[in-house]
């Protein structure tokens, strides 16, 4: 969407959905009402990082890593959703360029790893714990996946 927000809102200032009326001013009004100060006003922002620094959280780091993994693995999607829906085809120059997105994605993961001062082997063998618990019997199954223990993140 490019624009101001006046000139969208002018332009369909109602969505119908399942036949009803969403107003979309009062609902912009809901969200900016649920929006956390940090994630509109500059000011809160800094304060914010500047608490979670002071509390040795590595926010600056961790903050690339999170933007960084969410982008690349966009890039990553990006090509499987061209293959799956657009007719990208599967062939050499595709498996390449996903590898080299997987690359990236790792560039980033390895950014968090140093942020929170852990080694790629222990968030590896953290994961298989956690799927050990949820799959007991060693296998996928689609009840284990839909109805986790309440300390399953």
């Amino acid at each position: 969407m490019s624009g101001d927000y006046e000139t969208h809102k002018n332009q369909q200032p109602h969505v119908s959905y399942a036949g009803n009326k969403v107003d979309l001013d009062k609902y912009a009004l809901f969200v900016d009402g649920v929006t956390s100060n940090p994630s509109k006003d500059y000011q809160s922002f800094l304060e914010s990082l500047s608490a979670l620094d002071g509390e040795g959280s590595n926010i600056h780091r961790l903050l690339t890593a999170a933007v960084g993994i969410s982008a690349e693995g966009g890039e990553f999607m990006e090509i499987v959703k061209k293959m799956v829906f657009q007719g990208k085809p599967w062939n050499d120059d595709n498996r390449e360029h996903l590898i080299i997105e997987l690359g990236d994605v790792m560039w980033y993961v390895m950014q968090a790893c140093a942020a929170l001062d852990v080694s790629l082997e222990d968030v590896v063998a953290g994961n298989v714990e956690k799927l050990k618990k949820r799959y007991p019997g060693g296998e996928f199954n689609v009840y284990e996946s839909e109805n986790r223990a309440s300390d399953d993140r």
